[in-house]
């Protein structure tokens, strides 16, 4: 009888999910508002994201994600030794900003304070046609290596540090705590 062994990336989603779920579930602190699970059939890849909110404010949704290609689960299961398999990970935030998008100086500096290893981007995005002039923010966070089992134990810390960043932009474009 052969034993499943799951992959790198099954056992982080498992811990991301986790970890999120029990911030939901147990203490009340986020509210999970949409989970993702994929594979790409025409690449082989496999991708997993968590969206969540502070509870009681939606002003900002953060979303941790975990991404692994053909390359990564071929080396994993056919145990290449030269190969590094692992999993990529990336945070994002998603917020309305003003109409000129004026707030996103002050939120890309928050992000490289908070984030200064990392490599952060915005894209802006609006409706046509919408009457309030807003724009839509994703703030991405992506790290430039991948990531395995041995980072299991960062996780913890790793979803802390989201919660902080989560807060201090809510703080920032909600003041008010709507």
């Amino acid at each position: 009888m052969v034993m499943f062994d799951p992959s790198i990336f099954d056992n982080l989603k498992v811990a991301v999910e986790n970890l999120v779920y029990d911030l939901d579930n147990l203490d009340g602190a986020v509210r999970v508002t949409g989970r993702d699970d994929r594979m790409e059939m025409s690449v082989m890849s496999r991708e997993f994201a968590i969206r969540f909110v502070r509870s009681g404010n939606e002003a900002v949704t953060a979303e941790i994600g975990l991404a692994a290609s053909l390359a990564d689960l071929a080396a994993e299961l056919l145990e290449q030794k030269e190969a590094q398999p692992g999993c990529t990970i990336r945070i994002r935030f998603y917020m309305e900003v003003g109409p000129q998008g004026e707030e996103c100086a002050v939120i890309q500096s928050l992000l490289e304070q908070r984030w200064p290893d990392q490599s952060v981007s915005q894209t802006l995005s609006w409706r046509y046609g919408d009457e309030t002039k807003h724009l839509s923010n994703t703030a991405e966070v992506r790290f430039d290596r991948k990531i395995d089992e041995e980072q299991m134990e960062d996780l913890p810390g790793l979803l802390e540090h989201v919660v902080r960043t989560l807060d201090e932009l809510t703080a920032l474009l909600d003041p008010k705590g709507r």
